[in-house]
């Protein structure tokens, strides 16, 4: 931020559509940063038992209350190797994009106007807009709205035979 400020993003996204379905900001990097993101994607998008929660090796993902709301969710931790950067590539991806889209004007003039523009980016523009190659040069939503489609033409066609 332009007073010198840090402000810090964990975000969660979902490695098959790669959107971004739960996401916090704030000026430190506690656990409590991360379970809040975590949250958010639990309340909006309400994931299934066994879900794999995956992250790199921060201190936040060892806490006791990011472990106990994994378990409250019956959900599956899995962390990076030690000294392997390659597990977690999607996410440092993610971070690089962010980074590179967001940032080339330079800092924030503060939380809210980060906690605003990342709202716009995230939201509105990375998540409905963005097209990924990786994605068939689809955006997330409309991926995930093609796979839905899919899976419910399969289903019906189980259906009628």
């Amino acid at each position: 931020m332009e007073n010198g400020k840090w402000a810090y993003l964990a975000a969660w996204m979902d490695r098959y559509s790669r959107k971004i379905v739960g996401w916090n900001l704030d000026v430190h990097m506690r656990e409590e940063l991360v379970l809040k993101a975590l949250q958010n994607a639990v309340d909006r998008y309400k994931p299934s038992h066994g879900l794999i929660v995956h992250s790199d090796r921060g201190g936040q993902y060892f806490g006791n209350r990011f472990r106990k709301l994994l378990d409250k969710y019956l959900f599956r931790q899995s962390m990076s190797r030690k000294k392997s950067v390659y597990d977690n590539a999607h996410a440092e991806s993610l971070w690089a994009t962010i980074k590179r889209e967001m940032l080339e004007k330079g800092s924030f003039d503060s939380l809210e106007d980060a906690q605003t523009e990342l709202f716009d980016y995230i939201e509105v523009y990375y998540n409905r807009i963005r097209r990924h190659s990786a994605l068939g040069y689809e955006c997330p939503e409309k991926f995930e709205q093609i796979y839905n489609q899919n899976e419910l033409l399969i289903l019906q066609s189980k259906l009628s035979v």
